[in-house]
């Protein structure tokens, strides 16, 4: 199976559901964007990890497993997304140390948030892009737009104490694919990414 670069596009937000958020990776030669929700304490540390200037007076725990590995020689060459059930994705640390490599499982927003510290690539599989993968067309007043405001997000993340929130939870039964399409297409044009997520996953489970 062929692997797909991934690029950081940014963290969204939902404040109607419970505060979610939602990461938001960019295929680096396609248009298509993998939505992914995580915890409020994960988004506070890639917030960080992306604002180069700033840099908390204690260590956070992404930045002491960080500290831990320079001193021991480890080093993290690249994270992969391997695979996709149920809605959640899972992923593996590619490590080196001596010249000897070693797979880690980790979570998504862990793997993601060392893949900063470490300026180690992101990759997922083809196939799973091709079934959780969003597309979105921007024009580039719009794009700019967003930027500023993933600029504005981040600077609110790192500037609050977030708190763990429960993931918002959405049922579509009533819901034809057609319908649950359409939805779809709603909510990346509000740049509802978390909710699309959902939606794309009962899409997938009833594919």
């Amino acid at each position: 199976m062929s692997l797909v670069r991934l690029n950081i596009k940014g963290i969204s937000y939902s404040q109607t559901q419970n505060g979610a958020y939602a990461l938001i990776l960019n295929e680096v030669d396609g248009d298509r964007k993998l939505p992914i929700v995580i915890g409020a304490f994960e988004a506070q540390s890639i917030a960080i990890a992306l604002e180069k200037e700033i840099s908390p007076p204690r260590p956070l725990t992404h930045d002491l497993f960080k500290n831990f590995a320079d001193r021991f020689d480890v080093v993290v060459k690249q994270v992969i997304i391997h695979k996709l059930v149920d809605g959640v994705f899972y992923s593996s640390l590619i490590c080196e140390r001596d010249k000897i490599e070693e797979i880690i499982d980790a979570r998504t927003s862990d793997a993601i948030a060392l893949a900063l510290r470490f300026q180690a690539p992101i990759f997922t599989y083809k196939n799973i892009l091709d079934k959780a993968g969003i597309y979105l067309k921007v024009n580039p007043k719009e794009e700019d737009e967003n930027e500023s405001q993933d600029s504005i997000l981040m600077d609110e993340l790192v500037a609050s104490e977030l708190e763990p929130k429960e993931e918002p939870r959405e049922r579509f039964h009533g819901k034809t694919l057609e319908e649950l399409q359409t939805m779809l297409e709603e909510a990346v044009i509000n740049e509802d990414y978390e909710k699309a997520a959902h939606i794309r996953d009962e899409i997938s489970k009833r594919e």
